[in-house]
């Protein structure tokens, strides 16, 4: 009898080979913070000098998706995964049938500078296109590597977010640091004309305050319209079935128009659902201030509590800003509890259905344990629509 065993196939190696690389030029540079504290390194992507809010994430991965971020507008994002750029970074310029940047939660970097212990410029990963220092000095936003990363997130844990310059001058400059929350980051990240994607029997109105990729795509592919509309459109005088409010970057207080527009709508009782700015701004409109944080919540881990069901969900996170509970006007409620702070991380109407949520439901990066939010929403403007 033959024998029936065939000889195996060639193994093929799926791993892209790594491109050679032109040797990065060692450029000493400084993270110097408003206290006067400053942490030295080595400069990659573009060699210059910047200003913004020093703020941190504790993520494992996902950088392509966090530097892309518009909620990142105007921050200096510091990387407390040791080792970061092994992966390298996808192809730019390449869209989904909707024209959505297919990789990236938007068309560009939003960050304003990028802060890691240890840089490693040989990348490997079937979907990299180029490395970090490349994509960074692409689109002239500095980055600086052998910070003690550690020790930095632990002097803005204790001391709190707090501006700073990152520079490869070898002197401190007398110009006083550039303050990114006194201006209207909405207004720079958000479109400028309305526009409309997909199609479907349910129409959503989604005000883009830089809306994450990942959110547009998460409602399409459950088959809705979206009409999306620059932060200060006036919706109020549209037809739609539900309404959505993006996140973005900075003081949700700067959003005025969008503040009054919300404020008219709802008294429509249309469903209304929002993520992260998007509660802020809501909280705002129902008469909830809001409030700055000491050091923000941006991670892929947070825990929150659904305090219906007491229920924990792990989130993905990316705030600076919280509404105050003690100031919840009588027909409004806490939905979600942050695990370790117990700030609140959700908030919805007592009978209206209206809510809102601080995390991130669409993640990307992080987990989607909460993605079944979006589906909530959607059955409750089908219920409504009847």
């Amino acid at each position: 009898m033959a024998d029936a065993k065939q000889p195996l196939p060639a193994v093929r190696n799926s791993v892209r080979p790594v491109p050679a690389e032109l040797p990065i030029p060692q450029v000493p540079a400084r993270l110097v913070l408003s206290d006067g504290t400053t942490f030295s390194g080595t400069s990659f992507g573009s060699p210059q000098t910047v200003d913004g809010e020093v703020v941190f994430n504790t993520g494992m991965v996902g950088y392509p998706q966090s530097l892309t971020d518009p909620s990142y507008r105007g921050q200096i994002l510091v990387c407390t995964t040791p080792m970061v750029g092994n992966y390298g970074v996808p192809q730019r310029g390449l869209t989904d049938e909707h024209g959505i940047p297919k990789y990236f939660e938007s068309e560009r970097i939003q960050a304003s500078a990028l802060v890691v212990a240890d840089y490693q410029p040989h990348y490997s990963h079937w979907n990299a296109a180029s490395s970090l220092h490349d994509w960074l000095l692409e689109q002239n936003i500095p980055a600086i590597t052998g910070v003690d990363t550690r020790a930095l997130t632990k002097h803005l844990r204790t001391q709190g977010v707090m501006l700073g310059r990152l520079t490869t001058a070898p002197t401190d400059s007398a110009d006083p640091l550039v303050d990114p929350n006194r201006q209207n980051l909405v207004a720079q990240v958000s479109i400028r004309q309305p526009m409309s994607l997909g199609s479907g029997p349910i129409t959503i109105c989604a005000v883009d305050c830089g809306m994450k990729a990942n959110i547009l795509r998460s409602f399409l592919k459950r088959g809705v319209k979206i009409n999306r509309v620059p932060w200060d459109h006036d919706f109020t005088k549209e037809k739609w079935d539900g309404l959505f409010i993006s996140n973005g970057p900075g003081d949700p207080a700067m959003c005025g128009p969008l503040i009054t527009h919300l404020r008219a709508a709802l008294n429509f009782c249309r469903p209304i659902f929002g993520i992260c700015l998007g509660s802020q701004i809501l909280g705002l409109s129902a008469g909830a201030p809001t409030y700055k944080l000491k050091y923000g919540h941006r991670s892929q881990n947070q825990p929150c509590t659904d305090v219906e069901t007491n229920r924990c969900h792990i989130t993905s996170q990316n705030h600076g800003y919280a509404v105050a509970e003690d100031t919840m006007p009588k027909d409004w409620k806490v939905w979600f509890t942050n695990g370790n702070d117990k700030t609140v991380e959700g908030i919805r109407h007592r009978e209206l259905p209206f809510r809102a949520v601080q995390f991130h439901p669409e993640a990307c990066p992080g987990p989607t344990d909460t993605a079944c939010l979006f589906d909530d929403f959607i059955k409750e403007v089908s219920a409504c629509r009847r």
